[in-house]
């Protein structure tokens, strides 16, 4: 940890000794350093007029001397107010002078690259309260955050504890980070201090890169070696629960936007884990600072330092196997990325062509080259060497899969990801040729449908008499609107582009659309003529006791009472059985003849069947 806190002390404390400071009654109300008294409310003043004007006074001047020193000192990390009852522990620990003891205290934190420069800042500052005239008597220590972990090594958890609760005047994060942690340890060692073995901090707080929003990351040592009423596993999660339960808390009590991360570890575990050198647990000593310990992490701090913290012979066998292990593991893995990439990146585009052709996508490993290579290959729309490609990466993976390829070169990688890029690339050009096909066969349909329609009920058969007629005598006398014959008009112009080769995607799909509005129109029509048509051919008749309808289609008449179907033969004179589908044949041919014409002898026929009728309009 860069230089020691001692060996900086006797230079630091020269420049304290120089402290000019004014004096002041007034004391900044801080959070007890007890641990188990966190959440009590100090005990305020009475609020007389006077202790207001002059706190008003005094918060004035602190704010104008921040300003100067962050404006001054642009790399300060921190400015905070020490709690009143926490300078004793500082005369006592840091060898503040004595009398200092009623002065507010100003911890300053800096870079610890700036450590050489903390004399001259504090001089500088210094001259600045002179400057400023307060009623207020100020003493300032300025510190690294080395020399805040330094107290933490030396068990010295009262100042840290102090620093953490000193009231913020300007903090780029690291008096939030220490504040939200030192709660949070005071919350878990209130609930169940007994079983707490240490309360570590570690990360980028402790690394000194962290910044306001930085997660803080601490862990819990829990003692399970004399827990004897629930399994160990049971006490861990039991403890983890209620660990992570007090995390909200601590970040709401510390007023901090930091988001606090605790570990939970079982004693036991922790040390299996030393003693077999998991590199997580060696890292953890290594770089962690204890804001708490019962005498556990700090020898073992010493020890790793010193190097007497060794791995068993067990351990070191395991990791000299995973170096046996490197280069087979390597392989294998660099195979499995190369081909699971690959593959899936050459048959998934493949299988999308096909789905956009209107197929089921097909099975990558049986199905998909037979069909790409009929639907694009066969039809001239694709080159064989890209069949080819897609026949090889599926063919290298079975032989991964089957695990006959054990290793690839570097110059097959590089040609296998060329010959990807090329055969993606041309992919993308098949995507437009099938969209454009897409394009030409809908529209193409689109037209057929409708003037197979319009042909139907009129006269002319060529595009232009067609359009000519629907327009003169069917819209202009109301029988269709003009939006229907602006789509005729787009439609007409849409298969003409179409032909040009200048169809897109979206002309495509406005022509679909419109067409159905249109055809909608036109079969709704045809419908009704239909009807008007049948119409004609039907004739009821009422007899005494009985009913019939008369259908008169195609020179046919057909008699219908219920559902016995007769035909009308006039030349036999006689009704012979029929049948529905023979009804609707004659009616069909009926459409394209204007007159229905009766055989007189059709009533003769149907008097003898149902007697005297009369009929019905």
């Amino acid at each position: 940890m860069a230089k020691s806190k001692k060996s900086r002390k006797k230079k630091n404390n020269s420049q304290d000794s120089k402290q000019n400071t004014q004096d002041s009654s007034q004391d900044i109300p801080g959070m007890q350093l007890d641990n188990k008294k966190y959440d009590e409310k100090p005990v305020m003043p009475q609020n007389t007029e006077k202790m207001q004007k002059e706190m008003e006074k005094t918060k004035k001047e602190l704010d104008k001397l921040k300003d100067w020193i962050v404006k001054k000192y642009k790399f300060t990390q921190a400015l905070g107010i020490l709690p009143p009852q926490s300078i004793k522990i500082f005369i006592e620990e840091e060898e503040v002078p004595k009398e200092t003891e009623k002065f507010m205290h100003i911890y300053m934190i800096v870079p610890e690259d700036k450590y050489k420069e903390i004399p001259k800042i504090k001089k500088e500052i210094i001259k600045k309260v002179e400057d400023i005239k307060s009623d207020q008597k100020i003493w300032v220590q300025i510190k690294t955050p080395v020399d805040v972990w330094e107290n933490c090594l030396d068990s010295k958890f009262d100042l840290t504890n102090a620093i953490a609760m000193s009231y913020p005047l300007y903090d780029e994060g690291f008096l939030g980070a220490l504040r939200v942690a030192e709660i949070h340890k005071s919350l878990v060692l209130r609930k169940f201090e007994k079983y707490v073995v240490s309360y570590v901090i570690s990360g980028s707080l402790v690394r000194g890169d962290a910044v306001a929003t930085s997660d803080v990351d601490v862990f819990v040592i829990i003692n399970d070696t004399d827990v004897k009423r629930m399994p160990r596993v049971e006490l861990k999660e039991r403890l983890r629960r209620i660990i992570y339960q007090y995390v909200a808390e601590a970040s709401s009590l510390a007023g901090v936007k930091n988001k606090l991360s605790p570990q939970i570890w079982l004693l036991t575990d922790f040390w299996e884990g030393v003693k077999d050198a998991q590199p997580v647990y060696f890292t953890s000593i290594r770089d962690g600072v204890p804001l708490y310990d019962r005498g556990t992490f700090m020898p073992w701090k010493a020890l790793l330092k010193m190097g007497r913290l060794k791995p068993s012979p067990e351990a070191i066998d395991m990791f000299m196997r995973m170096g046996d292990k490197v280069v087979k593991r390597s392989k294998k893995t660099l195979l499995s990325n190369i081909f699971v990439d690959i593959f899936w990146g050459i048959t998934s585009p493949a299988q999308a062509l096909l789905m956009l052709s209107g197929l089921a996508p097909p099975n990558p490993k049986k199905e998909l080259i037979p069909e790409f290579k009929k639907h694009f290959y066969d039809t001239g729309m694709i080159e064989k060497k890209y069949v080819n490609f897609l026949q090889k990466v599926v063919d290298t993976w079975r032989d991964y899969e089957h695990e006959k390829i054990k290793e690839i070169s570097g110059k097959k990688i590089d040609k296998l990801l060329k010959d990807t890029e090329d055969y993606l690339k041309r992919l993308k050009e098949l995507r437009k040729q099938i969209e454009q096909k897409y394009q030409k066969k809908t529209i193409k349909e689109t037209y057929e449908d409708v003037f197979k329609l319009l042909k139907t009920f009129m006269e002319s058969k060529s595009k232009d008499k067609i359009l000519e007629e629907f327009e003169k005598k069917y819209v202009k006398e109301g029988k269709f609107t003009r939006q229907h014959l602006r789509i005729l008009k787009d439609i007409i112009k849409a298969r003409e582009d179409s032909k040009k080769g200048n169809a897109s995607t979206k002309r495509a799909d406005e022509a679909r659309k419109n067409a159905k509005i249109l055809t909608d129109a036109l079969i709704e029509y045809t419908q009704r003529c239909d009807l008007v048509a049948l119409d004609k051919t039907k004739m009821n008749l009422k007899g005494k006791d009985k009913t019939a309808q008369l259908i008169n289609a195609d020179g046919e008449t057909f008699m219908v009472m219920g559902d016995i179907i007769k035909k009308v033969n006039t030349k036999k004179n006689k009704l012979e059985d029929s049948s529905l589908d023979e009804i609707e044949d004659a009616v069909q041919n009926q459409k394209s003849k204007q007159n229905v014409e009766i055989n007189p002898n059709v009533f003769k026929l149907v008097k003898k069947e149902i007697g005297d009728f009369e009929i019905i309009l």
